[in-house]
């Protein structure tokens, strides 16, 4: 790994960029991540610090993540508690600079991934709060021929190559911010207070949403929220995750996901989803008897473990599928951007 900058700052004064890096007992992902962070040009890597913040990893797994963090030249947060959302908010606290951006710690960015993002931001907006870049997938196993076409975004991959403002003619709807690629001025991020901690994942729990949900608070105080294509990370697609056993729990956590934003936005969606999302789900409850491994009628299945997660979650709220977590039928799933996934499963 070539030696990275300790503390990024530009020429007399704070960085310009704070990259934040959140792993949780990952750090073969956390090593080539870092790599990439170190092959970025010199000018650039001049006006970024690099954060890495460890998720409450076990002790072998934090030992070798302090050691590549030390190596690289980046500063280390540890926190004992597990939590995305929380992780993110340590680094955004420890942030010296005037924007902050967010990677996967399996995400590896293209050596001029920061001179695109730190020219983009200095071209943006004065209400501009939010960017989103391009996240390409690096393929571990081969996409299955039975994955439903239109859930291939569940995988975290957006690649549309242009630019323009999410919300807005002329930007299509894939074009989104995931967490994989982002990053936020860090003042209006700060001032909303962060990312909400009771979403995001913990563990095994896959309720998601906190980035829609940032971005709709953001929304509310009148900010921008803008996608670049020239920003681009390589994203690894685990070969577990191309199970149907974890496809189906995916969509189950959308579900959770989605009502549980609903129900916060005043309620009266989802009360006006919640019976579709029952008449739903009582035609296809037989589905959710089959096999998790099995890739019988997968696009029937997805939207019944959505729809399953929908009620659960509007019910129970984070605590949805707790209960059912493992009982072996693939109910559980997770979530991804509901505006990306649309009428996909539903």
């Amino acid at each position: 790994m070539p030696p990275a900058p300790a503390a990024g700052h530009g020429v007399g004064g704070p960085p310009t960029l704070s990259v934040v890096v959140c792993t949780h007992a990952r750090p073969r992902y956390l090593s080539a991540c870092l790599d990439g962070l170190a092959r970025q040009g010199a000018a650039a890597r001049a006006r970024f610090e690099t954060i890495v913040v460890d998720s409450a990893s076990p002790p072998l797994s934090a030992m070798e993540i302090a050691a590549l963090s030390a190596a690289a030249g980046a500063r280390l947060i540890r926190s004992e508690a597990a939590g995305l959302s929380l992780a993110r908010n340590l680094g955004l606290a420890e942030a010296r600079g005037r924007w902050i951006a967010y990677l996967d710690d399996d995400a590896v960015p293209e050596p001029d991934w920061a001179e695109a993002l730190l020219t983009r931001i200095a071209a943006l907006p004065p209400r501009a709060a939010a960017l989103g870049g391009r996240i390409l997938p690096v393929w571990e196993e081969p996409l299955p021929p039975w994955w439903p076409a239109r859930l291939r975004g569940v995988l975290t991959i957006v690649e549309w190559p242009g630019f323009g403002e999410i919300g807005q003619p002329g930007t299509p709807p894939e074009a989104a911010v995931y967490g994989a690629n982002m990053a936020f001025a860090i003042a209006p991020l700060r001032a909303i207070g962060g990312f909400d901690a009771t979403l995001g994942r913990i563990g095994s729990r896959l309720l998601s949403g906190e980035e829609v949900e940032v971005l709709d608070r953001l929304w509310a105080h009148d900010w921008r929220v803008f996608y670049d294509g020239a920003i681009v990370v390589h994203h690894h697609i685990q070969a577990e995750r191309l199970r149907p056993e974890w496809l189906l729990r995916r969509l189950y956590w959308q579900g959770a996901t989605d009502a549980l934003r609903d129900r916060r936005r005043g309620g009266s969606r989802y009360l006006r989803q919640l019976p579709l999302r029952l008449a739903k789900l009582s035609l296809q409850a037989a589905l959710l008897a089959c096999p998790a491994r099995s890739t019988h009628m997968m696009r029937a299945r997805c939207g019944g473990a959505y729809n399953l997660g929908y009620v659960r979650g509007g019910l129970v709220g984070s605590q949805a599928g707790r209960a059912g977590e493992d009982n072996g039928r693939g109910e559980p799933g997770g979530a991804t951007p509901g505006k990306v996934l649309g009428g996909a499963v539903r």
